[in-house]
């Protein structure tokens, strides 16, 4: 399509409405609310001439096994010409989080306007970027305006204003565009990871060649810096430790080995350690951090925590998770092996006190993945375990789906169970990772990527600074975790294999469809709005990238790509 500025005369307005009725459909994630949204996505396609005249090409795809029966829904225009099959993908995730941050305005947390109203009502108890940005008048205000409902209403906007170019000119589009809108981003991206087969059952159907998928997650930050486009996504993974201690009487600790201490010692070694962060062409990922720590005593006693478990986030670049995993060997054995010795050390002092000579402690700790475990206790009671094994995951997924007990949760019980088939009693660090995971993607990364991909930042670029005089800039990796991470992926067998190994609930609860990731695999670009206090009461997104900016580079992107 050659660029005609009047194709986008107006589109303020549109994208205006659709993104009041999108917040109107309060899809809170995690929830049967969800549904709305998507519920609005296609009711809102279905209703337009292009698609009545095209049914099959609106449409959505239930998520296997959801517990609140989401969808991954589309909407598409197919082009005509040599070259209709190549495609471009807008990807938007639609559900939100919730809203108690709102308080007493919490009822209008999804009307924009009336929100307006409401917070300039209580604008002396808000911090001051808040008033100003209030009365300025330049911004959006609302639960889900900036994250990230209102770059969906621009990809929805411009579908439909193509859908109605193709019933004058079905020749004004060389190619295909496809609006896939997904649920549950906020938690596992379970509608991400269904949308990944959607696509490789559009792509099969409709012989397409997926050229670059574009999203518009919004960009944080204040109004008036640089704009950023980004060409990958980070990854995100979840080790988590499941550490078993020795039982003893608080009032003889030496009886027997603290699992809190042992954690503790993991936490020092883990927490904001930066081997854990990866360089990419001069990038450099977040420190990793600990999101969950506790012991499994269900109520007090006299006695030592025998069991500690927790979790962390690393945030990736470039690592896989065998790379991760293995760092995570090596700091569990000295994590085990400094434990031991300090508790040895604090032993000779004790009895030193007493006036006892010293005596060395016998206890030897093992460290292995969570695979290891499983095997060890396969080995020890074959199908007796392996039966049981099975029986207690079908009544964890039960309890999931009736939400009496979270995914982590699930995930701990699991190796609880293993151990009831152990019989070596020595203390032991049993580590592996937990749901969700994010392969790390960036168009760097891609063999073979064609010219008018890699040079399309570049062109946006120069396109802004004409048109505007704007400044965007490129970075190589989206800060936040996104869907992207699902639009390619390398490596897959190794990566399944590591999953199988050390997720217990890959391939029972939870799961990563690799090999249609790598069937429709794709380079990717972010696009999207400036806003600001996303997941807060002052969430907003600027109104002239919302309805103008934003637009005109997603539109000036289509053309590049097909031309």
């Amino acid at each position: 399509m050659k660029h005609d500025e009047r194709f986008l005369d107006g589109i303020g307005q549109e994208i205006k409405e659709i993104l009041y009725g999108y917040l109107r459909a309060e899809s809170i994630t995690g929830s049967r609310a969800e549904r709305d949204a998507e519920q609005y996505f296609t009711g809102f396609f279905r209703n337009q001439p292009y698609w009545q005249q095209h049914p099959d090409q609106v449409g959505s795809f239930p998520i296997p096994g959801d517990p609140y029966d989401r969808s991954a829904a589309f909407a598409m225009v197919r082009g005509t010409g040599s070259n209709a099959n190549d495609t471009i993908v807008f990807v938007h995730h639609n559900d939100v989080v919730t809203t108690e941050d709102y308080k007493r305005l919490r009822s209008l947390a999804f009307s924009p306007d009336e929100l307006e109203q409401g917070l300039l009502q209580i604008k002396d108890t808000l911090p001051e970027d808040i008033r100003t940005d209030l009365e300025s008048g330049r911004y959006v205000f609302g639960r889900g305006a900036c994250d990230m409902k209102g770059g969906a209403s621009i990809q929805m906007a411009l579908l439909f204003r193509y859908g109605r170019l193709l019933l004058d000119n079905p020749a004004a589009l060389t190619g295909t565009l496809i609006v896939m809108a997904v649920p549950d981003e906020e938690n596992l991206s379970a509608g991400m990871r269904a949308g990944a087969i959607l696509l490789a059952q559009l792509k099969q159907k409709y012989n397409l060649n997926y050229r670059l998928m574009i999203n518009t997650e919004p960009q944080f930050g204040n109004a008036g810096e640089n704009g950023m486009f980004s060409i990958g996504s980070a990854g995100k993974m979840m080790p988590f430790f499941h550490v078993r201690g020795v039982p003893a009487h608080a009032g003889d600790p030496f009886e027997g080995i603290n699992s809190l201490g042992i954690i503790s010692e993991l936490v020092r070694r883990t927490e904001l350690n930066s081997d854990f962060s990866d360089v990419v062409m001069g990038e450099l990922s977040p420190a990793p951090t600990w999101l969950c720590l506790k012991d499994r005593k269900l109520q007090y006693d006299v006695s030592l925590p025998v069991t500690s478990v927790g979790y962390l986030s690393v945030i990736t670049f470039s690592q896989t998770p065998d790379t991760i995993l293995e760092k995570l060997r090596v700091i569990c054995r000295e994590t085990m092996d400094t434990v031991l010795e300090q508790i040895n050390r604090q032993y000779t002092a004790y009895r030193f006190k007493n006036g006892l000579p010293p005596k060395e402690l016998f206890w030897k700790g093992n460290v292995m993945t969570f695979g290891e475990l499983y095997q060890e206790a396969l080995r020890l009671h074959g199908e007796l375990f392996r039966n049981g094994y099975a029986a207690r995951l079908q009544e964890l997924k039960k309890e999931l789906e009736e939400d009496r007990i979270t995914l982590s949760d699930c995930n701990f019980a699991l190796v609880d169970y293993i151990y009831d088939f152990i019989d070596d009693l020595s203390p032991r660090i049993v580590y592996g990772l937990i749901p969700p995971y994010y392969p790390n993607v960036c168009n760097v990364f891609l063999p073979d990527l064609s010219e008018d991909v890699r040079t399309l930042p570049d062109k946006l670029i120069r396109f802004a600074a004409d048109l505007w005089s704007q400044r965007y800039d490129t970075e190589y990796f989206y800060p936040g975790i996104s869907d992207l991470s699902y639009t390619s992926i390398s490596r897959g067998g190794d990566i399944l294999q590591a999953l199988e190994n050390s997720m217990p609930l890959f391939g029972h609860m939870y799961d990563i469809p690799v090999r249609e990731i790598e069937s429709i695999s794709m380079p990717c670009i972010n696009i999207g709005p400036r806003g600001k206090d996303v997941h807060k009461i002052g969430e907003r997104v600027l109104k002239e990238d919302l309805y103008e900016r934003i637009p005109t580079l997603t539109q000036y992107a289509v053309e590049q790509i097909l031309p």
